[in-house]
């Protein structure tokens, strides 16, 4: 099963991924998440942490294409840590979790062909996508095998809980 969890910014949508990964206890997931890099209290770009703890720059203030906003998009780098983890047959997981599949992260080639290659296969994803539509993530939604789940600041705190049954209830099938 697929679960794609989408809603505003800043409503909890990170918080809410790596609360649910941290209560799979026994359960071997794989993948990423976002953070914000702040200086004297100011954004200053976007790192991409993975579940085992390295991390690198997915983004940073700058004009070097590619651009998305103000930031500069480090796709190397993002590609580097991300596109191994996404890879079953080398990475073998009962859950693949990726925050998120955005507009930074699908301006890398690789990690969009990785993501359909993920989905072709029997895999168990917990993700993040972005609530504005393009076309990638318009197939995302419209899938059989998706579940897409609103994160608002009513139902964010009892997610976590709601998540984690529901992917140990499907994972014992």
């Amino acid at each position: 099963m697929r679960w794609f969890l989408t809603g505003n910014p800043g409503v909890g949508k990170t918080t809410l991924i790596r609360t649910v990964a941290e209560r799979l206890v026994g359960i071997t997931c794989v993948g990423f998440y976002t953070e914000e890099i702040r200086q004297r209290g100011q954004r200053t770009g976007f790192s991409i942490v993975t579940l085992d703890g390295e991390a690198g720059t997915l983004a940073s203030l700058g004009t070097q294409m590619p651009t998305v906003g103000k930031y500069s998009i480090h796709v190397e780098e993002f590609e580097k840590l991300a596109l191994p983890l996404l890879n079953p047959e080398t990475m073998p997981a009962d859950l693949y979790v990726i925050d998120e599949i955005g507009k930074m992260e699908l301006l890398s080639r690789q990690f969009r062909r990785r993501i359909n290659e993920l989905l072709a296969q029997p895999t168990n994803v917990l993700a993040m996508i972005t609530k504005t539509s393009n076309g990638f993530i318009d197939q995302i939604k419209r899938r059989r095998d998706a579940e897409i789940i609103e994160v608002t600041r009513k139902n964010r705190d009892e997610l976590p809980e709601e998540l984690a049954r529901k992917i140990r209830s499907q994972l014992e099938k």
